[in-house]
């Protein structure tokens, strides 16, 4: 590993200083190193100037190593256990924790058993067949991505057009409006949650403070979550629905969503809150949007991105430039947030929401997680950790309030630090049960829709004409390229350049 062995009589601590680093000292982090300060080329205690002049003025060699046979036996040991660790034991898929095997098959053709047995926190017993390879091969399979991209598209067309009639309700009976379209909204928003928890099995585990969880799902909040993973907004939404509050959960998003069809109509028909980004603009229709939702007959999650933008290196680089100039504290893991957004959200919301959710998220060994990967049926695996700050510890005061928000995202760089060093967050872990009506009311949408489709692709074929076929071949191509282009919306090196310096938006709090 380009390491040195401390040369002092029976030390032998392993050390590894920076490859250019000549002076070095024995300070094991273990307890095992001794102090001694030595020259890393020779060996003997640090001296100025080149070794082989000092050996010339003292007449001495350079010292042999003297190691205690203890402390070189303890390390060989430790060594050879964790190559053991990794030829013996895998993963657990939940909590990460290295597990060996649960005896042997039983029978030829079998698959072995592996368990987890953490304490208090997983339990996890896991078969791996053969044919879970084959599962996972027809899960990437292009056919199988276009009967979801059918049934999401055809049914949320149908979907957005009810909720077009409904606005006939509106003069009537705006509350009914409401908890029509909540339903309705679910009925696209799940498909999109199937495909996380159901389709590709991810799991999320929620760190959080057990006597505050109780209170998730019965009290309208307000969901602070970062924003640096293509999917952390669909970690969001089974967030919601595990809580039962997906139908009727809010966004604060850019205005330019409202135009992508089928999700975008769906937030127009429920009151979502949308906004420019340009706050003389948005300061106005933003806090009016709230207001509406003060007489809300649903309980929900207004999920808020506070960063404005999803993480990247160069957008990073240029708002941590920004709050060097404002004289602010520099974050690792995240983007300066834009205060004026969450106190207006705040002050408009105030006395309807209960509590804050300061929601931080991420994956286990670095995963990367993509809606396409999502498609593709890859499992990924996320912690979430949740921490609940009742709304009147919050300050009214908008500067106060910006400070108090400067203050949040510092605490919430250290848990993401603390998470890169140890792999969990603090608090205890939990899974919420996964709810069915995700799956049901999919396969609901599927058994109506393929049927015909089915039907209808087969009197094509039987028909024989050229241009039945070719026309049929370029709706095809033409809905295909739409749904990559509603995946790319995801997309980290596809999202907006807002916060970049070379955008005509200039970086405001």
């Amino acid at each position: 590993m380009g390491g040195v062995l401390c040369p002092s009589p029976g030390c032998g601590a392993g050390l590894l200083p920076e490859p250019s680093q000549r002076k070095v000292t024995c300070e094991g982090g273990s307890g095992m190193g001794c102090g001694f300060v030595f020259c890393r080329d020779c060996k003997e205690p640090y001296h100025e100037g080149e070794c082989s002049a000092l050996f010339e003025a003292s007449g001495t060699v350079t010292q042999a190593y003297r190691v205690d046979e203890k402390t070189a036996e303890r390390a060989r040991w430790e060594h050879a256990s964790k190559e053991t660790i990794k030829k013996t034991s895998k993963p657990c898929p939940r909590c990460h924790v290295p597990v060996e095997k649960h005896g042997v098959s039983l029978s030829p053709g079998r698959p072995v058993l592996w368990t987890c047995s953490t304490v208090g926190v997983c339990g996890l017993a896991e078969e791996r067949p053969p044919s879970m390879d084959l599962i996972a091969l027809l899960k990437s399979q292009f056919l199988c991505h276009l009967i979801f991209c059918y049934v999401f598209i055809a049914s949320g067309l149908i979907i957005n057009t009810i909720q077009l009639f409904t606005l006939l309700l509106w003069p009537i009976n705006k509350q009914l409006f409401r908890k029509i379209n909540c339903r309705l909204s679910y009925c696209i928003s799940s498909q999109l949650v199937m495909l996380l928890e159901w389709w590709s099995g991810t799991e999320c585990i929620i760190h959080t403070d057990p006597r505050a969880y109780p209170k998730y799902g019965k009290e309208n909040a307000i969901v602070v979550l970062n924003h640096k993973f293509e999917i952390d907004f669909l970690c969001g939404w089974s967030l919601a629905e595990r809580f039962g509050v997906l139908g009727g959960s809010k966004v604060l998003a850019k205005k330019e969503l409202a135009y992508v069809p089928i999700i975008g109509w769906m937030w127009y028909f429920t009151e979502m809150v949308f906004c420019t980004r340009k706050w003389e603009q948005d300061r106005k229709t933003v806090s009016e949007s709230l207001l509406h939702l003060r007489d809300y007959p649903e309980k929900y999650f207004f999920l808020i991105h506070c960063e404005g933008t999803r993480f990247t290196e160069k957008k990073h680089q240029i708002s941590m430039q920004v709050a060097q100039a404002k004289g602010l504290p520099s974050l690792k893991h995240h983007l300066l947030p834009r205060t004026k957004g969450f106190a207006i959200t705040v002050r408009s919301l105030r006395n309807v929401v209960s509590a804050v959710y300061d929601c931080t998220l991420n994956f286990r060994n670095n995963e990367n997680p993509t809606l396409l990967g999502v498609l593709n049926g890859k499992k990924y695996h996320a912690d979430l950790y949740v921490r609940r700050i009742p709304l009147g510890e919050v300050p009214e005061d908008e500067d106060r309030c910006a400070a108090w928000l400067h203050k949040l995202y510092q605490e919430k760089d250290a848990l993401q630090e603390e998470y890169s060093r140890t792999g969990t967050f603090p608090g205890t872990p939990m899974v919420p049960p996964r709810r069915p009506w995700t799956l049901v009311n999919w396969l609901f949408w599927a058994s109506l829709l393929l049927y015909p489709f089915f039907r209808f692709l087969v009197n094509m074929v039987r028909s024989g004409s050229s241009l039945t076929l070719a026309s049929f071949v370029l709706v095809f191509f033409v809905a295909s390229m739409g749904v990559r282009w509603m995946i790319g919306v995801t997309e980290i090196d596809k999202g907006s350049a807002y916060g970049n310096m070379d955008s005509k938006q200039k970086h405001s709090d």
